[in-house]
């Protein structure tokens, strides 16, 4: 698949992810002849057209998605560089005009300069904390529209991005999870970060286990499609991973090549021990028909986990075509893990187990 078509390809599979109606994703992908900078026919020029368009209509929510699908998939060029821009400033037009959103910005939050913007709600010091994160491609503002919902059932949340995604201006490496644990000291003094949820989706689910298994604070990570080992050594299923996911990788974590990649990612996977450091809930949904994760990496969190259950849908990578299920299945297990259930630990690795369902 050339790179136009699996573009593409990808796009409509974000777009519904969005909540975007295939058919004007269809129409809109139709007019796209190529990706070169500057060019009106270009990936980035049309989908920041129609982010113009749906702006001047006063929708300023689906502007920003057409923005997030300009920028599609990191702001490597002029282009979508400004259609970055585009999307921040005007989901920050939006939440104006809204009740109790904010902006946050923390700065030199690594101490080499790297700096993570957040978009917030519900921050009181008396709440648990939840902190939403998305994967390689996918930028704060695709998440953020859930924030009056998620501080109506008692969050203080906090939306963010991967290390190197939108405004998250800190390096992709091997130790990216320590991030986490920084964000969480900045916030200390606006909420309840004792008791922290990660709901960090793919990529960022990675860094969430990693912290969890080093950091008491988080109590429990939900995620979806998360990469936890194969996908990082596995040299028998690497040839199988999308050129769009290798090349997001590269750019994210500066490799000049895709040798350099394998070689910098050999060092991300986490090891049986480590995973075992992990003694708090862990909620996955997989997707049957995953491109991109390997199911091995399933069979070690069942292997290594003492409390981990799985909910499968027969799907490609994320799961798009069940958005609502899937949404369904992990506000169900994040409202019951943190309201409902009693805070006890299985007295013996297996009582819980790995179950599916």
């Amino acid at each position: 698949m050339d790179h136009l078509a699996e573009l593409k390809e990808f796009a409509r599979l974000h777009a519904r992810g969005q909540g975007m109606k295939a058919e004007h994703a269809t129409r809109v992908l139709a007019r796209i002849t190529n990706d070169t900078t500057g060019d009106p026919e270009s990936w980035a020029a049309v989908w920041t057209a129609e982010g113009r368009a749906a702006a001047g209509r006063g929708d300023l929510l689906d502007a920003c998605r057409h923005y997030a699908l300009a920028r599609f998939p990191y702001h490597g060029d002029a282009d979508r560089l400004d259609a970055q821009r585009l999307c921040v400033d005007t989901f920050d037009q939006w939440r104006r005009d809204q009740e109790g959103i904010q902006r946050l910005e923390f700065k030199d939050i690594d101490g080499a300069g790297g700096t993570v913007a957040c978009w917030a709600a519900g921050l009181d010091r008396s709440r648990p904390l939840l902190v939403v994160m998305g994967g390689i491609v996918s930028v704060k503002e695709q998440w953020a529209p859930l924030l009056p919902l998620l501080s109506r059932l008692g969050f203080a949340v906090v939306v963010t991005e991967l290390p190197g995604v939108g405004e998250n201006t800190v390096t992709y490496g091997p130790d990216s999870w320590r991030t986490l644990s920084l964000l969480l000291d900045r916030l200390a003094d606006r909420a309840l970060v004792a008791d922290t949820s990660m709901l960090a989706l793919s990529f960022s689910g990675h860094l969430a286990l990693g912290a969890a298994a080093e950091d008491p604070r988080i109590r429990r990570v939900l995620t979806v499609g998360a990469p936890v080992a194969g996908f990082f050594t596995d040299e028998a299923w690497w040839p199988r991973v999308p050129g769009i996911t290798t090349d997001t990788l590269r750019r994210l974590t500066g490799s000049e090549d895709l040798t350099e990649l394998r070689d910098r990612l050999a060092g991300f996977a986490l090891t049986p021990e480590r995973l075992r450091q992990v003694r708090i809930p862990v909620r996955y949904v997989a997707s049957s028909r995953d491109e991109i994760i390997p199911d091995t990496d399933q069979t070690l969190l069942r292997r290594t986990l003492d409390d981990v259950r799985f909910k499968t849908f027969d799907d490609v990578h994320g799961s798009p075509a069940h958005l609502g299920a899937t949404r369904r299945w992990l506000f169900s297990q994040l409202l019951w893990l943190r309201f409902a259930r009693r805070r006890t630990r299985p007295t013996s690795r297996g009582t819980v187990g790995a179950r599916s369902s």
